[in-house]
């Protein structure tokens, strides 16, 4: 039944589109989202970049996830049609997720569509990878509403995550272009918002603060109170825990940092970084601190989504199952660097160059074609 309202879907939107592919093409690139109501850090470095070397180029944001309830949905079908438009009009379209107008429609020739995903890799499997495990996308519905499909390009950070888009996208090695994102030059910069963290959250100032980054899925809160009875932030460690945006868990106000810090600066701020099976050890790993892997439920998780990095043979010194030895392991300040060195290089091809400027040269090259 959903595979037959999806085609009913597609077929509407293909009638809306076919007059508005006849508009005039403009100077413009367009950006389209589900997974942010906002610009991240990767849209408003390649923005401002791309101000500098095309100032001439307009640039247009088309943000918006897709909110629970009935009528959140009708209002997105509204939503659609101006990014249709958008799309219909525009030289480039550069997305961070799978897009319903991108994929299921067809469009002018001029038009190149570059995916860069939310990600710097992907250590858990997704997309086409994921069909038929437990936490996968239906296969079916995936393919009926062309999923990953119309993509120019893929941006990939390293030879091996090239790999591993390859299969996720479904996609050719020719549509994939090795390039790390922009969020790379926001990470390495060496500006913290330290004395804005801790003026709003002095008691943490003599704290050793171990960040704990769980990637979303049914157990992270279960895991997460495993951790917090470990450090129990009076010790000289304190635990933040900062929770996927999509987590249901509840947050635990001594275990939450005051203020409105986004991962990466929180990142920046930490002595130790704690993650699972989240993409987020790709931007930790460029920080060069101890970065651990806490995996309790590993064998179940790998049963029941599957991944792409074995985290047990990339950084054998670093993974974890249960809380109190790595709690130790952190105490004792022992870290292997050399593997997580290893690890970074193998992940992230870094060039003297920026990453953003990289970036935006390509996409400038794309709107000249």
């Amino acid at each position: 039944m959903k595979v037959f309202l999806v085609s009913i879907l597609k077929f509407g939107l293909r009638i809306i589109y076919a007059p508005l592919k006849l508009l005039k093409t403009k100077n413009r690139i367009v950006y389209l989202s589900r997974q942010r109501n906002t610009k991240d850090e990767d849209f408003t470095l390649l923005e401002n970049e791309l101000k500098r070397l095309a100032p001439e180029t307009e640039q247009v944001f088309r943000l918006k996830m897709i909110d629970n309830g009935f009528v959140s949905k009708i209002k997105y079908c509204f939503y659609v049609i101006g990014d249709m438009y958008y799309l219909a009009t525009s030289k480039v379209a550069i997305l961070d997720t799978y897009s319903i107008t991108a994929s299921c429609l067809k469009h002018k020739k001029s038009l190149k569509i570059v995916q860069i995903w939310h990600a710097l890799g992907a250590v858990k499997k997704f997309g086409y990878q994921a069909f038929g495990t437990k936490e996968g996308r239906d296969e079916k519905l995936s393919r009926a509403m062309c999923m990953h499909k119309n993509y120019d390009f893929v941006i990939a950070p390293s030879d091996a995550t090239a790999l591993i888009y390859k299969e996720a996208f479904n996609t050719e090695s020719s549509h994939i272009k090795i390039c790390p994102m922009p969020r790379v030059d926001f990470i390495t910069d060496g500006n913290a918002p330290s004395e804005k963290f801790y003026n709003l959250n002095p008691f943490l100032a003599d704290k050793k603060i171990v960040l704990y980054l769980p990637t979303f899925r049914k157990r992270d809160a279960y895991c997460s109170e495993m951790l917090k009875t470990e450090f129990n932030n009076e010790d000289g460690y304190a635990l933040i825990v900062k929770a996927h945006p999509l987590s249901k868990m509840h947050l635990d106000e001594k275990y939450t940092a005051k203020g409105d810090f986004t991962t990466f600066e929180l990142m920046k701020i930490a002595d130790v970084i704690i993650t699972d099976y989240s993409a987020c050890a790709y931007e930790a790993s460029l920080l060069m601190k101890p970065l651990y892997f806490f995996v309790p439920d590993f064998d179940e998780y790998v049963k029941d989504r599957g991944l792409n990095v074995d985290v047990r043979k990339e950084l054998p010194g670093a993974v974890f199952y249960d809380a109190e030895s790595l709690s130790d392991a952190v105490r004792s300040e022992h870290y292997d660097f050399n593997e997580l060195y290893s690890f970074k290089n193998k992940y992230i091809k870094l060039t003297d160059e920026k990453a953003t400027t990289l970036l935006a040269s390509f996409i400038v090259k794309l709107l000249g074609e």
